[in-house]
């Protein structure tokens, strides 16, 4: 089984602290959550009431149950709603969450869908899957029917549509150039 400690720990290295940057269209962030993308979190409540006391935001840090909120939060919003823990695979279900954290479940889910259905052999290991955008059990059978060689290349596929979509967000919007490097340090693991 998969852990989600593990994958919450590698994306959290590059989801950072306290933000706040008018070209995020996110808006206002604390630990990757972005205020405008998900209003409704309990820890905005946290942050508000914090926003006045002395060093903030890095006293955002010290609080034991912001921190439990933000981990809380991860855990249903993107590695149980994405089905990770049955991923008979780490590094794929690190990048799946990697991908939902940052561009949604249901781009994530399309990702290793399209990614499976280009590994198929043309319906001889398993039957095209549909493009649902949530990782169901047709989708968990077919990935963990392949073998470790075709686990690693879909980990690689995912990679490559992560890093295209990237692009195109940068294409599409200039004003999000900005991002670019942070956003293809998710891709390949180093830059």
């Amino acid at each position: 089984m998969t852990n989600f400690e593990m994958a919450y720990n590698k994306t959290a290295q590059v989801e950072g602290g306290y933000a706040n940057n008018p070209a995020d269209n996110g808006g206002e962030t604390w630990r990757g959550i972005a205020r405008n993308m998900h209003p409704e979190w309990k820890g905005w409540e946290v942050v508000d009431g914090l926003r006045n006391q002395p060093n903030f935001p890095r006293n955002l840090s010290d609080d034991v149950g912001l921190q439990q909120l933000v981990l809380a939060f991860y855990k249903s919003e993107f590695w149980d709603a994405l089905r990770l823990g049955e991923i008979e695979d780490q590094q794929v279900a690190n990048e799946l969450y990697d991908t939902g954290v940052n561009m949604g479940t249901g781009r994530a889910a399309n990702f290793l869908q399209r990614s499976l259905n280009a590994l198929n052999k043309n319906g001889k290991l398993f039957a095209d899957l549909p493009l649902t955008g949530t990782i169901g059990n047709l989708t968990l059978k077919a990935f963990n029917s392949l073998n470790p060689a075709d686990k690693k290349i879909t980990w690689k596929m995912l990679n490559c549509l992560q890093g295209a979509k990237y692009i195109s967000i940068c294409e599409t919007n200039g004003s999000q150039k900005v991002f670019f490097r942070s956003w293809a340090s998710r891709v390949f693991e180093g830059i």
